[in-house]
């Protein structure tokens, strides 16, 4: 497991927490909202890129 991967998902994590934050203080309920999904997308892209590699990893193990 890359550990820069953990590292990279906190970071995303973090931002989206304060952006909410501050948005929603400022009574901008729909732009906290939209920046919360772009946020989880983000992470989604990741996620699904690293999961991808590991069905290459594991095509490549059980080939002949």
């Amino acid at each position: 497991m890359d550990v820069d991967l953990i590292f990279k998902v906190a970071a995303v994590g973090i931002l989206v927490a304060i952006l909410n934050i501050l948005l929603s203080r400022s009574g901008r309920d729909e732009q906290a909202l939209m920046t919360t999904i772009a946020g989880l997308v983000v992470v989604l892209v990741l996620v699904v890129q690293k999961i991808s590699e590991l069905f290459d990893l594991i095509k490549s193990l059980f080939s002949f």
